[in-house]
């Protein structure tokens, strides 16, 4: 057993690791990774370990967020978080403001009479 030197285990430890039953708590997390799966699907994958752990709790499951947290992380669940809103207008200044001229009149007797334009798209900072 050239794995058995490697590792620098014996042959019989080896092969009692092999065949070792999982423990109680691998058991415990295997059952947690399934209605953490749940509840995870259930908030269409936005929620993060403390709102998972919030619905176990919920159903009446005991265990840690920091766990929760663990066990989501090694299975690759990450809750997506809100874009922020940010303001982009500051209506509450001094400054002069351009008149209203069209007033939402679009049409014209003739081409080229009325020019509009939307700077939206300019990046100012």
């Amino acid at each position: 057993m050239a794995l058995c030197r490697v590792m620098k285990v014996s042959r019989a430890g080896y092969h009692a690791w092999c065949t070792r039953q999982p423990s109680r708590r691998d058991r415990e997390e295997a059952e947690l990774v399934g209605h953490i799966q749940a509840s995870f699907k259930q908030s269409k994958e936005t929620y993060g370990s403390p709102r998972v752990h919030q619905d176990l709790k919920a159903i009446g499951l005991r265990c840690g967020r920091h766990r929760v947290a663990r066990i989501m992380r090694k299975h690759g669940l990450r809750g997506v978080m809100k874009e922020r809103f940010i303001a982009t207008t500051d209506s509450k200044h001094n400054l002069p403001v351009a008149e209203n001229l069209l007033d939402q009149q679009f049409e014209t007797e003739k081409p080229i009479a009325r020019w509009a334009a939307d700077i939206t798209y300019v990046w100012t900072s």
